[in-house]
């Protein structure tokens, strides 16, 4: 079964899907309209120890007692996730379109660097402008030198 989650426009309800229960006219509710809300909670402060055992510094049986051990199935979950998402591999077919679709060759510049525009700034133009009244100076010094 494929899903459209695209909150811009509703999905047509297919043709040949079996109305259970809907009219035909009505049209499918977005997925944003069909989130469940959470309600308003505070937010949810870790117990120092589930840090340390995140951290490595306690073992789990040290803190998967009491409040503690919700927190502690979240994360063991989180973490299996994780390991799962890491083991994943890119399908072969997907693989070769991606690879397909990248150039062969190193894109060339539009125009030679001697014929692009020369942007200067003011701090730019008075910097060049002393070196070369500091070089004119260093030049007539040292050729009127005796």
């Amino acid at each position: 079964m494929l899903d459209d989650l695209s909150p811009e426009t509703p999905r047509e309800v297919r043709k040949d899907a079996p109305q259970r229960g809907r009219k035909k006219d009505q049209e499918v509710r977005s997925i944003v309209e069909r989130e469940v809300p959470l309600g308003h909670h505070e937010d949810h402060v870790l117990a120092p120890a589930v840090h340390s055992w995140l951290d490595g510094e306690l073992p789990e049986a040290a803190v998967r007692k009491g409040n503690t051990a919700h927190d502690v199935e979240f994360w063991r979950n989180v973490n299996n996730q994780m390991e799962r998402a890491r083991r994943m591999r890119t399908p072969q077919h997907v693989e070769a379109q991606i690879m397909a679709a990248l150039p062969h060759h190193a894109p060339a510049l539009i125009t030679p660097w001697w014929r692009r525009e020369f942007v200067i700034t003011p701090m730019t133009a008075v910097s060049v402008a002393a070196a070369l009244v500091t070089v004119a100076i260093v030049a007539t010094v040292l050729f009127f030198a005796p």
